[in-house]
C-alpha cells in the first residue's frame, strides 16, 4: 500500500471517531453511554408537597354534547388543584439534570406505560414514562375518543378511538416534559405524559407523598411541576446510601387552563 493511501485512510477513521464521539455528547439517550450498573450505595428521595393558600372553586363542565358522558358524570367539574387537606396530589417530581446523568444511561422499564379514557377524562391525569417506552391507550367507555398530544420535541399525532376499538400504542423519542394530550370530540378532557430519559420521577398520590429510588449518588437539579402552578426547582447533593426527605410547599396562583 503505499504510504499516502494509508495516512488518507487513518485521518479518515479519526474523523469517523471524533464524529462519533460528539454525536454521543450531543444526544443524552445515546448508546455510547455505558449502562449504570447498581453499587448497592443508591439513593432514596422522598418527600410531601402541600399547598399553602385557599385553593380556587372548581368550575362545571359542559359535558351535554355527549350524552354517555353526561350519563357516567352526575356533576363534572374542572378541578386542575386536588388536594387532600393541605396536600397535593398530581405533582410531577423528576430529576432535571445531574452528573451521573451525563455518564450513564439507564435500563429500560419491561412494562408499558398505560393511559385511558374512562367516565369521559384521561386517567392518570398525570404520567410520567421513559424515551421509547410503548404508551398504551386504551378506550374503556362506550363512546368514541380522540386522543391529540400537542408537544414541542416529538411529532404530533391526532387520532380518533371508537368504543371498543383496540388500543393505541404510540412512543416518543425524545425527553420531554410535559406533553400536554387533549380529546378533540371532548375538550375539557386533558392530561400530561413527562417522557424522561431515565427512570427518576414520580408523581405524588393522593397525600401529596412521592418517592424516587435508586438514585445513584450526587448533584442534582430536582423539579416539582404542577400543571397550573408555578414550577419550582431546587438543588441538592446526595451521598452514597442516603434516604432524602425534600417537601415543597406551593402557592395556589392559578394560570388559565
Amino acid at each position: 500500500m503505499k504510504p499516502h493511501v494509508w495516512k488518507i485512510g487513518i485521518a479518515a477513521l479519526l474523523i469517523t471517531l471524533a464524529l462519533g464521539h460528539q454525536a454521543a455528547s450531543q444526544n443524552p439517550d445515546s448508546s455510547w453511554k455505558p449502562l449504570y450498573q447498581p453499587t448497592g450505595n443508591e439513593v432514596v428521595l422522598e418527600g410531601t408537597i402541600s399547598i399553602n393558600g385557599v385553593v380556587p372553586s372548581p368550575k362545571k363542565i359542559d359535558m351535554s354534547a355527549d350524552s354517555i358522558c353526561v350519563q357516567l358524570n352526575k356533576d363534572p367539574i374542572w378541578q386542575p388543584i386536588l388536594v387532600n387537606g393541605d396536600k397535593l396530589q398530581n405533582v410531577l417530581v423528576f430529576i432535571k439534570k445531574g452528573d451521573p446523568l451525563e455518564v450513564y444511561r439507564f435500563e429500560q422499564p419491561n412494562s408499558d406505560a398505560q393511559l385511558e379514557h374512562r367516565d369521559c377524562e384521561y386517567l392518570p391525569h398525570i404520567l410520567g414514562m421513559r424515551v421509547g417506552q410503548h404508551l398504551v391507550i386504551n378506550n374503556r367507555d362506550v363512546t368514541q375518543h380522540n386522543t391529540h398530544p400537542t408537544p414541542r420535541s416529538n411529532p404530533e399525532w391526532n387520532q380518533s378511538q371508537p368504543a371498543n376499538s383496540e388500543p393505541l400504542v404510540k412512543s416518543f423519542a425524545r425527553a420531554e416534559v410535559a406533553i400536554p394530550f387533549k380529546d378533540n370530540q371532548h375538550p375539557w378532557e386533558r392530561a400530561y405524559v413527562a417522557v424522561l430519559d431515565h427512570p427518576f420521577f414520580a408523581v405524588t398520590d393522593a397525600f401529596g407523598n412521592f418517592q424516587i429510588r435508586g438514585l445513584p449518588p450526587g448533584t442534582y437539579t430536582l423539579v416539582a411541576w404542577h400543571e397550573t402552578l408555578a414550577q419550582q426547582d431546587v438543588e441538592i447533593t446526595l451521598v452514597p446510601g442516603e434516604i432524602r426527605k425534600i417537601d415543597f410547599t406551593f402557592k395556589p396562583v392559578v394560570l388559565k387552563p
